[in-house]
């Protein structure tokens, strides 16, 4: 008699947590059902990237000294340096940079890690193509510097999600 009483408080007792967790959720559940939606009409509105946001890599081929530091601290040895010795004056002379951004994890040791400063991030992450040969993109690509998007005319700009929910 006894064990059945002890296994009929126990059901009980689970019957009650269970009831609780189901309570929690639905509280979550009415707390998030008198938000305004936060959608944004994507290519009429974009919102400001961060400060530090790290998009597409710009290159400025005059102040690169091929030092291949970036090849070096890449996680994937993603950027190619082509150089050539020039003997008479002996320094590395830069022939071509490239970078596939088709295989780019964006982590930023490039930028973080060049003497000279050539390497930047800039704030364009629409790279999206139909083949990804033309990810590849070499020092003319890279040296191009994407329209921002608060100079951008045709584009709303949302600085942050508190205006979208006074709208």
């Amino acid at each position: 008699m006894l064990p059945m009483i002890t296994a009929f408080i126990n059901y009980g007792q689970q019957t009650i947590r269970a009831a609780r967790y189901i309570g929690q959720g639905f509280m979550i559940t009415l707390s998030h059902a008198n938000r305004l939606p936060v959608t944004i009409q994507y290519p009429y509105e974009k919102l400001i990237t961060p400060e530090r946001f790290r998009g597409r890599i710009h290159f400025e081929f005059d102040k690169c000294i091929a030092c291949e530091v970036c090849v070096h601290v890449c996680p994937i040895d993603l950027p190619v340096v082509d150089w050539k010795l020039e003997t008479d004056i002996r320094k590395k002379r830069l022939v071509n940079y490239s970078i596939d951004f088709g295989i780019c994890i964006f982590c930023g040791n490039c930028v973080e890690y060049c003497p000279t400063n050539c390497l930047s991030m800039t704030e364009e992450y629409e790279l999206s193509t139909y083949d990804r040969h033309e990810l590849n993109y070499n020092q003319i690509a890279l040296g191009r510097l994407p329209m921002s998007v608060i100079d951008d005319y045709t584009i709303r700009t949302i600085s942050n999600l508190l205006q979208i929910n006074n709208e």
